[in-house]
């Protein structure tokens, strides 16, 4: 996968922050998979810089990434961590906005949840 989309991925599986700084517009948009909002790329960065290192045995795996054209995509990826000593996947689908000059200026998360049990 090449472009700013693989690029990003990549720095954030390799939690390589500065790298992942250059994928961003200054005014980047992110709205999380619980509507929870942060707004500018060096809040974004120190965001992920914060929470990923928390999470054990983090990895991060791109299933496949489409453009609708230039300016936007979308993604679909499962993040894994260890919760309670158990591997988990957490599927998710990411929504990209790219500004003029082709860096991120807009990300939407989803997760996809299993459905709830049957009674």
């Amino acid at each position: 996968m090449s472009g700013v989309v693989g690029e990003y991925f990549e720095a954030l599986r390799t939690q390589d922050w500065a790298r992942l700084a250059t994928c961003l517009a200054a005014d980047v948009h992110r709205v999380g998979p619980y509507r929870d909002v942060v707004d500018g790329k060096q809040a974004y960065v120190d965001f992920l810089a914060r929470v990923i290192p928390t999470l054990k045995g983090y990895d991060l795996k791109v299933a496949r990434v489409r453009f609708f054209d230039a300016r936007s995509a979308v993604a679909e990826i499962s993040e894994f961590a260890d919760v309670r000593g158990v591997r988990t996947e957490f599927p998710e689908v990411i929504l990209f906005a790219l500004d003029t000059a082709g860096v991120i200026a807009g990300i939407d998360i989803y997760l996809k949840q299993a459905p709830p049990p049957r009674p």
